[in-house]
């Protein structure tokens, strides 16, 4: 997944009135405003009643969904081998969202200010704080990838990491 796929995706659903934050290793590198390591896949957040918009856009564009693990997430990929990883998130009055967890008494908790914006290829993007990059790298063993993303949180925003 280039940092141009990122953008024309972002754009196509942008263009189907849906709203999406970018998590994940492309969240990070846009809080970093550059490219840090190679991305297999595209993680997004989304408006969990804009889920229909989302899906027939992304159809449109050639995607079909590869995995169905709702209410906490699902898969779309095309025929290039582009994947998205998509989350869908139940909004409050106040800005906060939740999203349902395998625990289901334990949703996944977005802070409102947790939506903020990056950059990715110099063009504007919205995605996840740096602090909810940490809070969702936790309770799990890390992979490489996992250390050399919360190495760079650190390094750029000073934010303590458990590994």
């Amino acid at each position: 997944m280039t940092g141009d796929d990122v953008l024309e995706i972002l754009d196509v659903l942008r263009r189907a009135g849906t709203d999406v934050w970018i998590g994940g290793g492309w969240g990070i590198d846009a809080l970093l405003g550059r490219q840090t390591r190679p991305h297999r896949d595209l993680d997004l957040m989304h408006r969990h009643e804009q889920e229909p918009a989302l899906l027939s856009a992304l159809a449109d564009a050639g995607f079909t969904e590869t995995l169905d693990w709702r209410p906490t997430r699902f898969v779309v990929a095309d025929a290039s081998g582009r994947e998205i990883d998509l989350h869908p998130l139940a909004f409050a009055p106040d800005g906060s969202a939740t999203q349902a967890s395998l625990e289901p008494e334990c949703p996944d908790v977005y802070p409102a200010e947790c939506f903020v914006t990056g950059a990715i290829r110099h063009s504007t993007v919205p995605c996840l704080s740096a602090e909810q990059q940490v809070y969702f790298h936790q309770g799990y063993d890390p992979t490489d990838r996992d250390r050399h993303d919360m190495a760079r949180l650190r390094e750029a925003f000073g934010v303590a990491t458990h590994f």
